[in-house]
């Protein structure tokens, strides 16, 4: 009896330490992983700030506008810069029941600097049910009414005016795309107008947030922001890399559109499209100085519906171009190529943050001190590539602030993202967001 007890607690003790073993070895795979897609992130904290540093006139200034926003200052900075402007743009604004913001956006494009004969403003009722055609109507812009309730979206919206404008040689020489709730900054045309005399086919305006102080949630959606489309996208400028589409403050020369369908009806038809102009042999170039404000739902109850949108369209990009991209990298040896898939790759920050956090607990309590170590770095790192991004935006001390309620947001995007990922239903829908 004794013996077949001593054999049950040695074949109990042989099990628990097996599983142990296993649950290190994953905890450690885990942290491992997390250690690359940190490190990856490092090292284009490590490009921005050397491009920070050897490009004035890509930093921003106090107020999030460009450093070098007035004429003088530019040709001083850089002769030529401000040039007489040559392109001519067609602005195009899709619109789906926006009644409270349209004037303001048709106010800010018609007050840009640039000469007016050079651009021209449409705007796109889709599908509208309230007064945004005749608002945008009398605010001056062109107004185009779509009405297709089996096609709505924002995809359907833009190929169907651009299949009108681009019949028509005298529309323009590049469309550029901004979103019905924005702003953008007095010198957003001139800045595009210099890329695209330079050679740029494709470019990228730094989209932020407009109403940064109206909550911890838009304070930290700016956060976001200045990581996702300042940080990154002027890190990438140091290996000529491409900086991606952000749907709003886009660019396009006539001939891109012209040699490329708009196919994309996607719930993120801009990622999507920035993927295919990549595998085309096109990247997108940033223009810091070309800035476009987006107004943020003020609450996280109103902004799960555009965040569910935005996360569905992730994780659908991730499975359908990822293995695509990975493999034209290594066919054609383009570090663009990969730097394009290690984007989709890469979780939300909030997923991989908690993540690391877990990793730290949970090494910690099984003492595993090289899962603890790798978890550590993962952390720390992610901290660093935060700090870097704010001090690079010039943050104010508001949004510092807001960090405080960083961990309700994390787990409310794990609470949103979790069901996503595991393969509930994804949105497909193009909602407008609450006002």
């Amino acid at each position: 009896m004794a013996a077949c007890l001593l054999g049950y607690l040695c074949s109990m003790g042989t099990l628990l330490a097996v599983l142990g073993f296993l649950a290190g070895a994953l905890v450690t795979g885990v942290a491992l992983l997390l250690v690359v897609l940190v490190g990856y992130l490092l090292f284009l904290t490590v490009a921005a700030v050397l491009v920070w540093i050897r490009r004035p006139a890509e930093r921003l200034g106090a107020d999030g506008a460009p450093q070098m926003a007035t004429a003088e200052a530019g040709r001083q900075a850089a002769p030529g810069r401000w040039a007489t402007p040559q392109t001519r743009f067609a602005v195009l604004v899709p619109a789906h029941n926006e009644e409270l913001l349209i004037r303001r956006v048709v106010g800010s494009l018609l007050a840009v600097d640039y000469p007016p004969d050079l651009y021209h403003l449409h705007i796109i009722a889709d599908n509208c049910t309230d007064r945004t055609a005749e608002l945008a109507q009398a605010a001056g812009a062109t107004v185009h009414e779509r009405t297709d309730p089996d096609q709505h979206g924002k995809g359907y919206a833009l190929r169907w005016l651009f299949g009108q404008l681009l019949a028509d040689p005298a529309a323009g020489d590049a469309f550029v795309i901004v979103d019905a709730d924005s702003l953008v900054n007095s010198g957003f045309l001139r800045a595009l107008d210099r890329r695209l005399r330079r050679g740029a086919v494709a470019i990228q305006a730094y989209d932020t947030v407009l109403n940064t102080a109206a909550s911890w949630g838009t304070a930290l959606r700016y956060i976001a922001f200045s990581l996702l489309h300042y940080l990154r996208p002027l890190g990438r400028k140091l290996f000529t890399g491409s900086a991606g589409l952000k749907g709003n403050g886009m660019a396009f020369r006539r001939s891109v559109l012209e040699g490329m369908h708009w196919d994309a009806f996607s719930v993120t038809e801009d990622l999507q499209f920035h993927l295919d102009l990549l595998l085309g042999g096109q990247v997108v170039e940033f223009a810091p100085d070309a800035i476009v404000w987006s107004e943020m739902p003020g609450s996280l109850q109103a902004a799960h519906a555009q965040n569910v949108r935005w996360e569905s369209g992730q994780l659908e990009l991730l499975s359908n171009y990822v293995p695509q991209l990975l493999r034209a990298a290594l066919a054609q040896r383009r570090f663009v190529l990969f730097d394009a898939a290690m984007e989709h790759i890469i979780p939300p920050f909030s997923v991989s943050f908690a993540a690391a956090v877990v990793v730290v607990l949970a090494a910690a309590l099984g003492d595993w001190p090289v899962a603890l170590g790798l978890g550590l770095f993962a952390l720390l790192g992610q901290v660093v590539y935060t700090l870097v991004g704010l001090w690079l935006v010039r943050a104010p001390a508001k949004v510092y602030l807001a960090l405080i309620y960083a961990p309700f947001y994390v787990v409310w995007k794990l609470i949103m993202w979790l069901p996503l990922a595991l393969g509930k239903r994804r949105s497909r829908e193009w909602v407008r967001t609450a006002r």
